[in-house]
């Protein structure tokens, strides 16, 4: 079973969390300051973290960064308040693959961390029946190692980036709407919204563009989402 790190300053919160999530049988630690988490994270190793925002000391934005430096495969979840906007937006762009606005449903959460731990825990038999690598242009994706790669040099993705790809290489030269996107890869019972998918595509950008205002590979199809262009079918 997975193993879940929540980070958050409020007890009757982290409580009611844990106990929820060992309901559903998950392993659970608990940290209440960022120093605290890094602290633990070492130790603990968890699959996926549960990132307040406002946390005292280092908030959790700062905390994310680190995570994700040090982890490109962990889960990450930003605990939001419900009415900033800017904190769900910054909280992907330092590297979280969802947020949960707060208050919560406690069920909410868990159908997230599911929804995540698709993307995150790895099956070995995953790649079996189907071909290892996706290769266009001066891409090539490895689909066993969940590696990316740009004229030879590996192009270090989040899991949820990985997934974002993947989908695009299987469609290559299709124009994959945001719900289309938002469905095959957050899940058809994800609460959201289709910003969440907007953010990714700028972060992917970043990574893969020479200019990601004036994008070559990954464009956008105006009004409805989005499209890898198949650069050797031209």
């Amino acid at each position: 079973m997975s193993k879940i790190l929540i980070v958050e300053d409020e007890e009757s919160i982290r409580k009611l969390i844990r106990v929820n999530l060992e309901m559903d049988k998950y392993i659970v630690e608990e940290a209440e300051s960022g120093e605290e988490a890094l602290e633990k994270f070492a130790t603990f190793n968890p699959d996926i973290a549960l990132l307040d925002v406002m946390l005292p000391g280092m908030d959790g934005f700062q905390v994310c960064k680190i995570l994700r430096s040090q982890d490109l495969d962990l889960g990450i979840i930003m605990l939001t308040a419900k009415s900033q906007d800017i904190d769900k937006i910054e909280g992907l762009e330092s590297g979280a693959d969802d947020y949960v606005a707060k208050p919560f449903n406690p069920k909410e959460l868990i159908l997230r961390i599911k929804s995540l731990e698709r993307r995150v825990i790895r099956n070995p038999k995953e790649h079996e029946k189907e071909d290892r690598f996706i290769e266009n242009s001066c891409f090539k994706l490895d689909k066993k190692s969940r590696k990316f790669y740009k004229n030879g040099d590996e192009i270090e993705l989040t899991p949820t980036e990985y997934f974002v790809v993947k989908l695009f290489f299987e469609n290559l030269g299709e124009a994959i709407s945001r719900d289309e996107i938002l469905d095959r890869i957050w899940g058809e019972d994800y609460i959201g919204d289709s910003k969440i998918v907007d953010v990714n595509i700028r972060r992917l950008r970043s990574k893969i563009e020479d200019d990601s205002s004036n994008p070559d590979y990954l464009q956008t199809v105006w009004g409805m989402g989005y499209i890898w262009e198949d650069l050797d079918a031209k």
